[in-house]
């Protein structure tokens, strides 16, 4: 015996001829599929999260397809199936909290050590180096940033050796010469 999912007045008067707006199960997913993931987007943050949602819903119609009677209420029937995996996911989501005699605390940070003065350091080294000539500051970004030799940085450059070594020096003079720089000293 099979209970019908969805089923209204008019279709238990209609005859059984009646042609279905989606014959199989795949075209409904085919023409349908861009309205239901809009739906399942709203529902979820991720835009993965949605899709998958949108599968487990699909997957929950599939089963019920043949009880499925009136077809036109099978947007209606996703969406609910939709929502009730959503909440059911939302419900099963796992919170770990331990109880303890001690709330945990970070360990305190060393003067030297401040993120916020790290970044204001790094911030204030890429303005000084961007003030730098361009050949002066591709030589100092090789040799101290990407770590390469002074003979590799000048094999990159297509200069000598001597070259790199005369840049880099002037540009590093203009560095220690540089106002937002003494600050940090």
């Amino acid at each position: 015996m099979t209970t019908p999912v969805c089923t209204s007045a008019s279709t238990a008067a209609t005859p059984a001829t009646q042609t279905l707006p989606y014959p199989s199960f795949s075209s409904y997913v085919r023409a349908r599929q861009p309205v239901l993931l809009r739906t399942a987007r709203s529902l979820t943050a991720n835009p993965s999260d949605a899709e998958d949602l949108l599968q487990t819903a699909l997957t929950k119609t599939y089963v019920a397809w043949e009880r499925i009677e009136d077809h036109r209420a099978l947007d209606g029937y996703v969406r609910r199936a939709l929502v009730n995996t959503r909440t059911s996911q939302w419900r099963k989501r796992k919170v770990d909290e331990f109880v303890c005699e001690e709330l945990p605390e970070p360990e305190p940070v060393p003067a030297g050590d401040d993120p916020a003065e790290q970044q204001a350091l790094h911030d204030a080294m890429w303005r000084a180096i961007m003030k730098l000539p361009d050949r002066q500051r591709a030589m100092v970004v090789l040799r101290y940033y990407e770590d390469l030799s002074e003979v590799q940085t000048a094999e990159v450059l297509g200069v000598s050796v001597g070259t790199v070594k005369s840049a880099v020096s002037r540009a590093l003079g203009k560095l220690r010469e540089d106002p937002e720089l003494g600050l940090v000293r």
